[in-house]
């Protein structure tokens, strides 16, 4: 999968520091840049030098061919974001920038049913898309947004979310709670833990008769609803989550899995985009770090676990896993490794990006 230049169609601001930029998509590109509800993109940019690489959910209702694709993505101001800085200070209609094609599996394809997300910050990005789409496509579903924000000032389209609230008065239902403000209606101010959703859930709607739960933003708030949601009885294969704003600190057991490596090194067998090579591992290299010494075209954004961008088969071998915050547990029990944290344990290993 590579990199295509698009042109920026319109920045829209959202707040103080968010924005949304929609891009162009040529005719040729329809097919590839056409997205399934839930997805991301991953964006590109050279800076002193150095290419960096940021993810960023789409926010916009997927449209069936032959529609003309709209690529609208959600972006928030990071301190010391070397991608986000520039987006909301510097990129403006008419620019370049450089996209890959829509990936994820934090995705929902319409169909009928009722489901729910909790959401934190710019956690509503993909949720948006997903409960739009659904809505608009299946006549029968329903949907409840729970969703949380630091101020009103703060949250990140809410015109948006009103208008599917207005649209679909009877089967979306919204219930949007502050931490750090004051209202005179709606739930207390507060952060959204385990134990308030473990009050809350149920008297907002039948838990056990949603058909999917999908949980964005923030580790904390999370892992808070994951926590609620598995104490209110409801199974982890109706659990779907995508992880923003990882706290390197983080000591979560199960996500960080300690280091192993081969202590002679390894020989490394990847394929990618068709082509196979074979190449040593560097002593207590990633995965990704071996490939991209030899293939510059390899897939990665955060490097941090968190995206999935780079998500490959373990065809044979073993490799340890630093952390995971991306894959769902049925991906790694079909085998399914980060590259960006994984390293070889055995002596050799073989990988495949394609599959």
């Amino acid at each position: 999968m590579r990199f295509h230049p698009l042109r920026v169609r319109e920045v829209e601001r959202l707040t103080d520091d968010a924005a949304a930029v929609t891009f162009e998509v040529p005719p040729e590109l329809h097919d590839a840049f056409r997205h399934v509800p839930g997805q991301h993109v991953t964006l590109r940019r050279e800076v002193d030098g150095v290419e960096v690489r940021r993810t960023y959910s789409i926010c916009s209702p997927a449209v069936p061919a032959p529609a003309e694709p709209v690529l609208k993505v959600g972006i928030r101001l990071v301190e010391g974001g070397a991608f986000s800085t520039y987006a909301l200070k510097e990129l403006s209609a008419g620019d370049t920038v450089d996209v890959m094609p829509p990936m994820g599996r934090f995705t929902l394809r319409p169909r009928p049913g009722r489901f729910a997300a909790i959401v934190g910050g710019s956690g509503i990005t993909p949720v948006l898309s997903i409960a739009a789409t659904l809505l608009a496509e299946q006549p029968d579903a329903r949907f409840c947004l729970v969703r949380t924000d630091r101020t009103a000032a703060s949250a990140m389209f809410l015109e948006e979310v009103a208008e599917l609230k207005d649209r679909h008065p009877d089967r979306f239902h919204l219930v949007h709670t502050l931490s750090r403000e004051e209202r005179q209606a709606g739930l207390p101010t507060g952060r959204l833990d385990a134990g308030r959703l473990v009050d809350l859930l149920p008297a907002l709607l039948p838990v056990a008769d949603v058909d999917g739960w999908f949980l964005c933003g923030p580790h904390g708030l999370v892992r808070g609803a994951e926590s609620a949601l598995t104490a209110l009885g409801v199974p982890a294969s109706a659990i779907h989550q995508e992880i923003f704003h990882v706290d390197d600190a983080s000591p979560d057991a199960g996500e960080r899995t300690g280091r192993r490596t081969a202590p002679g090194g390894s020989k490394l067998t990847a394929t990618l985009d068709g082509r196979m090579g074979v190449w040593p591992a560097g002593g207590g290299e990633t995965l990704l770090e071996t490939v991209l010494r030899n293939r510059s075209d390899a897939p990665y954004a955060c490097k941090g676990g968190v995206c999935g961008t780079c998500r490959v088969k373990l065809v044979s071998g073993e490799v340890s896993m630093d952390r995971n915050f991306a894959l769902e547990p049925e991906e790694v029990s079909a085998g399914y490794v980060l590259a960006c944290q994984s390293r070889p344990v055995t002596e050799a290993v073989e990988v495949d990006f394609d599959a």
